[in-house]
Formats: structure tokens, C-alpha cells, sequence
């Protein structure tokens, strides 16, 4: 059974920085693309970064290019999401996600696991 176990969430002021983690068990990490999404209250989920099975193409979306980076570590089943200068409309329950596509993932679609969900939480 896969598992995908968020954290790092919390409170940060604009303009500061958090990292999230994923932690992935239950299938061969190194084999699948994993990414990135967020819900804000009131709004849909929606895409935020996605990465390669081999870590080689990144994707994100516009709202948060330059100010996001996602990385993985296929040693240790786990993918990362920086986040920098962090703006008040960036507060969400962050969502890790894994799938076969990079691609299809920031399209939003061809998610086969969720993460429960981390929350984000940014002061003005």
C-alpha cells in the first residue's frame, strides 16, 4: 500500500522560507514522478511542481516559478518542496502527489496517490 507522509508545514511571514517534505513508501520511489499541489480554503486544488522519476525535468506552476523549487533524494524515498519569498495567497494545505508523469501531473491529472496534506500558513 502506498503511503505518501507530508510535513513541515507551519507558519512563516511573507517573505520567508519553508521546506516540505514527502516521505514515500509502499513502491519503487525511484520509479515514479512525484509532485507538488495545493488547496486554498475556499478555492480548488491546484497544481504547484512536479518532478521526473529521475529528478532530470522540473515543472510549476507560474505562481510560484522562481520562488519554488522542488528536488527529490531516490535514496532516501522522499521529495522536497522550497518555498522562498513566500506570499500571503501562498497559505494552503499543500498536497504531495505520485504518478507516472511529470507532465500529466502539471496538467493535473494522472495523480495515483495523495498525501494527506500539510498546511501552509503565511502572515502578511
Amino acid at each position: 500500500q502506498v503511503q505518501l507522509v507530508e510535513s513541515g508545514g507551519g507558519l512563516a511571514q511573507a517573505g520567508g522560507s519553508l521546506r516540505l517534505s514527502c516521505a514515500a513508501s509502499g513502491r519503487t520511489f525511484s520509479n515514479y514522478a512525484m509532485g507538488w499541489f495545493r488547496q486554498a480554503p475556499g478555492k480548488e486544488r491546484e497544481f504547484v511542481a512536479a518532478i521526473t522519476w529521475s529528478g532530470d525535468r522540473e515543472y510549476y506552476a507560474d505562481s510560484v516559478k522562481g520562488r519554488f523549487t522542488i528536488s527529490r533524494d531516490n535514496t532516501k524515498n522522499t521529495v522536497y518542496l522550497q518555498m522562498n519569498s513566500l506570499k500571503p495567497e501562498d497559505t494552503a494545505v499543500y498536497y504531495c502527489a505520485q504518478g507516472t508523469s511529470a507532465r500529466t501531473m502539471a496538467n493535473s491529472y494522472g495523480v495515483d496517490y495523495w498525501g494527506k496534506g500539510t498546511l501552509v500558513t503565511v502572515s502578511s
